[in-house]
């Protein structure tokens, strides 16, 4: 796995890191996965403590965010550009929103996770529940993960 990626806590009310956010997210969900744009943003970015990897040449390479209210929170909006996928890169950014979440007093986390990236998430401790539910066109289980065992 690369040392040379630049993991950060990133700022939605900070131009640079939104245009940023906005360009991954872009490429990934709505060009590559076909999310219609109006689905993809929404009022909760500005309430989100975002993250932000960058290669070690400064570009933005992935990005998630992490919504909690009182004692739960959701990770959401993971997106790594294709080039660098399987690379290590959403392990590193999960887990400093995991910790950031655990730092914040969060006992349990919940993502809604695309089918294709179960096995992802469960080999860093998430439990699939319920029934798969469409979003955006694309198939998704419920996952938590219980901080206690992070």
């Amino acid at each position: 796995m690369p040392t040379d990626w630049q993991v950060r806590l990133a700022d939605w009310s900070t131009i640079s890191d939104q245009k940023a956010i906005k360009s991954i997210r872009e490429e990934v969900f709505v060009i590559e996965q076909s999310v219609p744009v109006e689905l993809e943003w929404d009022e909760l970015d500005a309430q989100c403590l975002h993250c932000l990897v960058a290669a070690d040449n400064g570009k933005p390479i992935a990005t998630a965010r992490l919504y909690q209210d009182k004692k739960q929170a959701q990770i959401g909006r993971m997106a790594v550009l294709m080039a660098y996928r399987h690379q290590g890169v959403g392990t590193l950014m999960l887990n400093a929103l995991l910790e950031q979440a655990q730092q914040n007093g969060v006992k349990e986390v919940s993502i809604n996770a695309q089918t294709t990236a179960i096995a992802f998430y469960q080999r860093l401790g998430f439990i699939q529940f319920g029934d798969e539910f469409d979003d955006a066109g694309i198939p998704h289980y419920k996952m938590t993960l219980k901080l206690g065992h992070y």
